[in-house]
Formats: structure tokens, sequence, C-alpha cells
């Protein structure tokens, strides 16, 4: 490879962190900002996959996450992870508050979108829409990327 030829699949190379940073979706509904929305890739369809996002209320008013919707999977529900006497288990939520003026995250480790019964395999660098229901602010969609199996967070810079 030539020097030149190097430099511009360096060039690239390096760009592409720039370009997956700068594709995280970020949407509004009334006081409502959701970013960061993304999922792990999965090996097949028997085990579910896990969905996270960031929402922040700059309202003076509460809302809450009541459900989630995906055409990817055919039971996704609002799940939380809770750690008792060193056990950790995923049980159901019924909805995560999202209280006035605070930002709140579902992440690995929390809160989160358990996607279960999935339609297909999800592969790092696709996306897919998931809808989330609030009680006051309503549906509002977002795009979800895929990124690898071993991703911990949104790979973007969203700082809305």
């Amino acid at each position: 490879m030539t020097m030149k030829a190097f430099g511009v699949a360096f060039g690239f190379a390096m760009l592409l962190p720039a370009l997956a940073s700068a594709d995280c979706a970020s949407v509004t509904a009334g006081e409502l900002t959701i970013s960061k929305a993304w999922s792990r890739a999965t090996i097949g369809t028997q085990r579910p996959a896990a969905f996270y996002v960031e929402i922040r209320n700059d309202s003076e008013a509460d809302d809450r996450l009541i459900g989630i919707e995906t055409p990817i999977s055919g039971m996704p529900m609002l799940h939380q992870t809770v750690i008792q006497d060193g056990v950790a288990s995923m049980p159901h939520a019924e909805a995560v508050d999202v209280p006035a003026g605070e930002t709140v995250s579902l992440s690995p480790g929390g809160y989160h979108g358990m996607l279960m019964e999935l339609n297909t395999a999800l592969s790092e660098g696709q996306s897919f829409p998931v809808t989330l229901t609030f009680e006051q602010a309503g549906a509002v969609e977002i795009d979800t990327h895929v990124l690898s199996i071993r991703a911990q967070e949104a790979q973007c810079d969203v700082e809305n």
C-alpha cells in the first residue's frame, strides 16, 4: 500500500467514529427530550435484546414512561435490574417515573426495555424504531441504533 493510499484509508477509518457519533437521534415531545437510543447486537432471535435511552424532562410536571413498542419484538416490556443479596433479577416494571427537571436513563444495570420474541437478529450498524408511550406526553418514536455486543453506552455526543 502506498503512503497516499494508507493516508486515505487511515483518514477514513478515523472519520467512522465521528460519523457514528453524529447520527444519534434526538426527538422532543412537549417538554421531554428523548435521545441516545441504542441496543446491542444479538446472536440469533432466541434470546431477548435490551433497549436503552435517555429521557430529559424540562417541564415543571412529572411524567411517566408507561410502555414501549417496536416492530422487531413480539413482546417488548419495561424491566428493572434489581440486585438483592448478590443475586440479580429483572422484574417487569409497570412504569418508569420521569420527574420534572430531571434526566432518567434506561441503561445497563437499571431500568431498560426488554425486547423479547425478536422477529430478526439485531446486527451491528442497523437501526430500528421504538415507540415510547408517556402518561402525559403521549407516544414518541425514536430511531434506535444497534451497537456492538460489547457496548456499554450510546456511541454519540448528543447533549440536548
